[in-house]
């Protein structure tokens, strides 16, 4: 359903909305140029935690940039009739957070011209050589994608570029999540269930930015989600977010069960200082408990902004179980010699500290401020809102739950 609004107010709002976000990008490649000149010395990261706070941001961009083109999968793959007039907005999400995430991952790097090297030396034993042709063919198949949705003469393909895009975005969160389950460098990785972990995730993280960008869109342009859309995507929000948190529950069994892992188990759950605060307090009680409360009570999920809610907390929760992840997995010391001590002038054998420093923290939120730049100036300027045809639905009998 759709209201009448002020076309005066509603371009103010546009460009006040693309002001504020072009502002927050600017600041963060400011930063990044403040990282480069001075060196990472101005940052929190040191010779052991070498993925700092950008990398939290970026890891999150890149698996949420997978997981929200689940939203046109279900439809374009899956048949359901709900999410078809979504798909124009997830793919646009997808492109735009992979684009903002890459932005992120490789300013940080310091050496942002050195991916000449990579694109043009590919190294099939390493998981980053084949992440060099994983994001491109990403961009290139979501592309596509759109071009069979949103132009007529291309429709009769879109199901096989969906098809295509949804089988790809399976093979990019996987490399995403080999980096870190091949690493053996690190005490926290290597471990062959991070891989799906990541994929679950990733529609866990995915779904709740796209409800989040669809709630304030609406609220943007003066319309309103129809109770059984809303319905539908905040069920399959609390199936995922449950998903999640089983994956995270066998990956921390797991490392329990090996008699290798346990003291760093030890560390990052109970410990760690501000890791078990995050990982109890951030990611399982706001980003699984209270979203799970927010969905499945009925007297909380009639609440006005209940749903909305839930998916800000998921994206909190993720934040918070990622910083635990990538941080808390460098911090801890590579168990070398099992059974002995060491001891060195390169902290071999100690626990390290990382405190991000504000230039990380803005680079990241720069690739968030481009992420909404990009699809606020998308949104407006091509037909990415979903409109539900709710008459045809309700008649074909696709609106019961």
């Amino acid at each position: 359903m759709r209201l009448e609004k002020n076309s005066r107010s509603e371009e103010l709002l546009f460009y006040a909305l693309v002001g504020v976000g072009a502002l927050v990008t600017a600041v963060g490649l400011a930063a990044a140029l403040y990282m480069e000149h001075a060196g990472h010395v101005v940052t929190g990261m040191n010779n052991q935690v070498v993925w700092g706070m950008p990398h939290v941001f970026a890891i999150f961009l890149i698996v949420a940039a997978s997981g929200v083109l689940n939203v046109a999968s279900i439809g374009s793959v899956f048949g359901k009739a709900v999410y078809k007039p979504r798909a124009p907005l997830s793919g646009l999400l997808a492109l735009v957070m992979l684009a903002a995430g890459l932005m992120v991952i490789m300013l940080d790097l310091g050496r942002a011209d050195r991916l000449v090297v990579a694109m043009t030396h590919f190294n099939p034993t390493s998981v980053f050589g084949w992440n060099v042709i994983l994001y491109p063919g990403f961009f290139a198949i979501v592309g596509l994608y759109l071009w069979t949705l949103m132009d007529r003469k291309m429709n009769p393909y879109y199901k096989p570029a969906g098809l295509a895009a949804f089988v790809w975005r399976l093979i990019l969160t996987t490399g995403t999540g080999s980096i870190f389950g091949f690493l053996v460098a690190r005490q926290a990785y290597q471990s062959a269930v991070i891989a799906p972990m990541f994929i679950i995730m990733s529609f866990a993280w995915g779904l709740a930015v796209f409800m989040i960008v669809q709630k304030s869109m609406y609220a943007w342009n003066g319309m309103t989600l129809h109770p059984a859309v809303r319905s539908r995507m905040k069920n399959l929000l609390g199936t995922f977010v449950a998903a999640v948190f089983y994956f995270v529950l066998v990956y921390h069994l797991t490392n329990i069960y090996y008699a290798k892992e346990t003291a760093f188990e030890r560390f990052i759950l109970l410990e760690g200082g501000i890791f078990p605060s995050l990982f109890w307090g951030g990611w399982l009680f706001l980003g699984t408990i209270v979203p799970l409360l927010l969905i499945y009570v009925p007297d909380l999920n009639q609440l006005r902004g209940s749903v909305f809610a839930a998916a800000v907390l998921v994206v909190v929760g993720a934040f918070c179980l990622l910083y635990v992840f990538i941080i808390g997995g460098q911090v801890y010391p590579l168990d070398i010699f099992p059974g002995m001590e060491v001891t060195s002038s390169f902290m071999d054998g100690q626990i390290d500290h990382y405190r991000p420093s504000w230039p990380e923290i803005l680079l990241g939120l720069g690739g968030i401020g481009l992420a909404f730049t990009a699809t606020a100036i998308g949104v407006r300027v091509l037909k990415f809102l979903p409109e539900d045809d709710l008459a045809k639905l309700e008649s074909a009998g696709h609106m019961l739950d």
